[in-house]
């Protein structure tokens, strides 16, 4: 009868010990949240996440925000209530990023923001807290400056003024608004006159990005000599309408994009782009996990001092086959 009892003892505490082991034999635990999962870029930089994490041994999960930042706020508190040991967050919106910081200070949890930047001021809330990506507003003066290298320096019809039509993603967003100013900023900055004909929203989506090109060159015709894209997908989405309306890229209109997807870096060696602006997204992931890691190990960061920045870099048909 003791030897039964002791066995049973011996059961029962195996069974504890295999309860309290949830965090797969020591493993850390990192909970992701991506603003949407079909987001093309997004699913690089995710892709690359979880590569990197997985390859250091950490227990990864990613969570889909389907652009809705209150299903977000569910999630991040979620992976709270799950305790896990860290968080990288790539916020649905950057006007949420008060809330966001709040929460994951009031658990003590250290986190990475990726790619939407909230300001200085609300990361200095948490000492914990750091964001990795890229300036904006680099991307946005790389854009204007594919622009100016071409021939004519953007005037295609000489008539000494660029008359562009901007493709903007979610104006919420920070790049969006610093791509969209800097790239024509980079134009008046050369001296350049500028002609806006038109400004659409099309919140990264391909074929948005179509639909808004195909309407504006109905609308403006040969009037069209440079469409700006806010990233890639909107680009390709734009060419589309290009090629449909009998435009050559290059000849009588120019395209410029955003984050050097394979898609559009083939376009470009194609010819049927005039570039784009690399958003590494592998250096970006890289930086995000060194920077958790920092976290992990006890490191906490000062005001003004949170924000970690991956270089972006021009790509053109002389320097396309660097990055396929």
């Amino acid at each position: 009868m003791k030897k039964v009892v002791a066995i049973m003892l011996a059961l029962v505490l195996v069974l504890a010990l295999a309860a309290c082991g949830g965090k797969d034999d020591g493993k850390k635990t990192v909970g992701v949240l991506i603003y949407k999962f079909d987001d093309a870029f997004m699913t690089t930089y995710r892709n690359a996440l979880k590569e990197i994490l997985e390859e250091k041994g950490y227990e990864v999960t990613f969570q889909d925000g389907n652009n809705d930042q209150a299903k977000q706020n569910e999630q991040i508190n979620n992976y709270i209530t799950q305790g896990v040991d860290a968080l990288i967050i790539n916020p649905v919106m950057t006007s949420a990023a008060d809330q966001i910081v709040s929460t994951v200070k009031n658990a003590g949890i250290p986190t990475v923001l990726i790619n939407r930047e909230p300001t200085a001021e609300q990361m200095s809330a948490y000492d914990k807290l750091v964001y990795v990506g890229c300036d904006a507003a680099q991307s946005g003066t790389f854009q204007g400056e594919l622009i100016l290298d071409t021939p004519n320096q953007g005037d295609i019809n000489g008539d000494g003024k660029i008359s562009y039509i901007m493709i903007q993603g979610d104006p919420e967003n920070i790049d969006a608004q610093l791509r969209t100013e800097y790239s024509v900023k980079a134009l008046t900055d050369a001296g350049k006159t500028v002609e806006q004909l038109d400004l659409q929203r099309g919140d990264w989506d391909r074929e948005k990005g179509q639909t808004i090109c195909a309407n504006d060159l109905a609308q403006y015709g040969d009037q069209i000599e440079v469409v700006f894209c806010n990233n890639d997908d909107m680009a390709i989405g734009a060419l589309q309408s290009i090629q449909a309306a009998g435009r050559k890229v290059n000849e009588d209109i120019y395209l410029v994009g955003v984050d050097a997807l394979e898609a559009a870096l083939n376009e470009v060696a194609n010819g049927n782009m005039t570039g784009t602006v690399l958003n590494d997204a592998v250096g970006q992931a890289t930086a995000a996990v060194e920077q958790m890691e920092k976290l992990l190990d006890g490191a906490t960061y000062k005001a003004g001092e949170q924000s970690v920045y991956v270089p972006y870099v021009k790509v053109t048909p002389d320097n396309v086959k660097d990055f396929q």
